[in-house]
């Protein structure tokens, strides 16, 4: 059987994230692995965000080697041309219609439902577990991301940590980067901080604690859930991209909403991301800066087994205290009581260069487990041949 054409079913539930995940994985899979693959969206204009080469409305289309199509079209499906592997992401389920061409075909279409990334112990023993369809004859399997070998791993497109270290290295190109944004690049001892989440009181509590330091810091303010909370603590109507607010000693920048190419190139020329949800959380690791993550929250507080659980991986080889800081920080950012924040960030940046090293050292352990799309490749082809 040959795994040559594939489809991924996107339904978008998180704003861009599972866009975003979906966009990267098609990509590479087209690009890397030279298949023939179809990505099915029912949210045309966040992918139009992400890569602005993509039509927001047109029913088909083909964009870097990926042919894209609308999921409006498979609910009066027809003559449905099932592929020889269907990604769905995330648990978005499948047209019924769309299923039963996948049983009819022979050989059937393998069926790989792609999990969310999470740190939990029990992910590596149920990754690759089989998932019999009840009532059709369909090989489905789990997939799931992973921080661990016996996971899927992170996606990582091929000369990713190269171009990190080019763009970090050469200060023209740094410069160009704040021009092209409206700003001149940050003066020489400020912190650079990008600040991208869902809606969040705690900010207040940072910035005011970034304002009444002794330290200059530039916070980079993209499109998210958390900017109308910044904006409330400047006291100011939505500012305009390009422009900037000044507080004591934080100023806030505004910029417009970044593909991912240039989103990544944010972060890599921050010393700081906070970032939310998967996508970004992945690539501000693959940043190697010290980050924060917003993670999603669920009813009855389910997330925080999430949260904890990278905790304990992400600060394993961390000297003791600064790890309490940290997790004392993230807590703080994550509903806990947000006085935890300044005597956290009081020691965190003053470890500047031990959490830097670290991220670096987490990237490159990262690094070493392969990436999610080729594992993905790998483990269809192990159950076909």
């Amino acid at each position: 059987m040959s795994v040559q054409r594939w489809d991924v079913f996107c339904r978008v539930v998180d704003n861009y994230g599972d866009a975003a995940v979906c966009w990267r994985l098609a990509r590479q899979l087209a690009g890397e692995h030279g298949l023939t693959v179809r990505l099915w969206s029912d949210d045309l204009g966040a992918l139009h965000k992400l890569n602005p080469r993509i039509s927001s409305e047109a029913a088909e289309q083909q964009v870097e080697g990926v042919d894209i199509r609308q999921w409006q079209a498979l609910e009066n499906p027809g003559d449905y041309d099932a592929p020889d592997v269907a990604i769905e992401a995330f648990g978005c389920g499948l047209p019924e219609a769309c299923m039963q061409a996948m049983a009819q075909r022979r050989p059937s279409t393998l069926w790989i439902t792609l999990e969310y990334l999470s740190a939990e112990p029990w992910v590596g023993t149920h990754h690759g577990l089989p998932s019999p369809h009840p009532r059709l004859p369909l090989q489905r399997y789990f997939f799931f991301p992973g921080f661990e070998g016996g996971t899927g791993g992170l996606l990582r497109e091929p000369g990713l940590l190269e171009r990190r270290q080019a763009l970090q290295r050469d200060a023209a190109a740094r410069k160009r980067f704040w021009e092209t944004l409206g700003f001149a690049p940050p003066q020489d001892g400020a912190l650079t901080v990008s600040l991208f989440g869902y809606e969040n009181s705690a900010v207040a509590h940072l910035l005011e604690i970034w304002a009444a330091g002794g330290h200059p810091v530039v916070a980079v303010i993209p499109p998210s859930r958390l900017r109308p909370d910044v904006v409330a603590f400047f006291g100011v109507n939505e500012p305009a991209d390009g422009t900037k607010q000044i507080r004591g000693n934080v100023e806030a920048r505004f910029i417009p909403f970044l593909p991912q190419p240039r989103y990544d190139e944010l972060l890599w020329l921050c010393d700081w991301n906070f970032v939310r949800g998967e996508d970004s959380f992945v690539r501000a690791q693959w940043a190697a800066r010290p980050l924060v993550w917003h993670i999603y929250p669920q009813q009855e507080g389910a997330h925080r087994a999430k949260l904890n659980a990278f905790l304990d991986r992400y600060v394993e080889c961390m000297e003791p205290g600064l790890a309490a800081s940290l997790r004392a920080f993230w807590q703080g950012w994550n509903g806990g009581p947000p006085e935890l924040m300044a005597g956290a960030w009081e020691a965190l940046a003053a470890h500047g260069k031990a959490l830097e090293d670290h991220s670096l050292a987490w990237s490159s352990k990262l690094a070493g487990m392969g990436d999610l799309a080729g594992n993905l490749v790998q483990f269809c082809r192990s159950k076909v041949e």
